[in-house]
């Protein structure tokens, strides 16, 4: 059994659209996956969810569209898409917003705080579709998925994401949106918590990880959440990973400097001997896992 994935949005903090970002995108977080089954996960709902939602009711063709939406955290940039994800406003339709237990109320509170009337002139209430808010547990079985979850080093939180086709040994998508790997001080997290990433991540055929930040910039950025491309390469190798997606591109990254990126990456691969394929997450590309 198998997942797709297709990249709508793939920039981190603020979209990013202009000339030197359009190749890789400049809409912040979201990533649509399909089971074999054609059940629908949304991870994340930055502003690459309109353009999901106006894809979705074009080929709904009138059907309803029912869907999870797996939300990583509830900054910004991973949930302002939401009040302009179209299907949202029409009967029929169904979405449960899903989270960490504890992190649950929040998730609701922030939802309907970004559409207050302060700051935008549609309420939460003016969704027609039916939307449910349900925890996740440690491990949830859907519609032709299986998926677990792990704690991330992130400000408030956040939490990625181990999904697979449902049967055991399955190949398995990988998605941290947001983590800090290098070492700065502020978590709480174990001693060992980088060898428990690793373990979650182990054997996937497809990681996605933020890779924000230049070692430069990381010096100056310690504590905000992100982590540099070197670190990832270096995970992703440690946990034998078949392919690695960069993702959460700094929104002053130009297209050019990515690709310059994904080269270092795949050289720092060539020198650690491993075997790694590495790219760049791009919006409106669908990859298979």
């Amino acid at each position: 059994m198998t997942l797709t994935l297709t990249f709508w949005g793939t920039r981190g903090s603020v979209p990013a659209p202009g000339a030197s970002t359009a190749y890789y995108g400049g809409n912040t977080p979201c990533v649509e996956v399909r089971t074999s089954t054609n059940a629908l996960l949304i991870l994340d709902a930055g502003t690459g969810i309109r353009h999901l939602g106006r894809q979705l009711l074009e080929s709904a063709r009138d059907k309803p569209i029912v869907a999870e939406i797996l939300l990583s955290h509830t900054h910004w940039d991973h949930i302002q898409g939401l009040p302009f994800f179209a299907p949202l406003f029409q009967e029929g339709h169904e979405f449960t917003i899903r989270g960490a237990p504890e992190a649950l109320s929040g998730i609701e509170h922030a939802l309907r705080a970004q559409m207050a009337q302060a700051v935008f002139p549609v309420s939460f209430d003016a969704y027609r579709a039916k939307v449910h808010f349900r925890a996740l547990g440690e491990v949830e079985h859907g519609e032709g998925y299986a998926l677990t979850t792990h704690p991330l080093r992130h400000p408030g939180g956040a939490t990625g994401y181990r999904i697979t086709g449902g049967n055991p040994g399955a190949p398995a998508l990988v998605y941290i949106s947001d983590n800090e790997l290098g070492h700065a001080e502020g978590y709480a997290s174990a001693p060992e918590w980088r060898d428990a990433l690793a373990s979650f991540a182990r054997g996937a055929s497809l990681l996605v990880h933020d890779a924000m930040y230049s070692a430069e910039e990381y010096e100056r950025h310690r504590g905000w959440g992100h982590s540099r491309y070197e670190d990832v390469v270096d995970l992703a190798l440690d946990a034998g990973v078949q392919r690695l997606v960069l993702f959460h591109h700094h929104p002053e990254r130009s297209d050019s400097a990515l690709s310059e990126w994904v080269a270092a990456c795949q050289q720092r691969v060539r020198e650690k001997g491993g075997r790694l394929d590495v790219r760049a997450a791009t919006e409106g590309t669908t990859l298979t896992v």
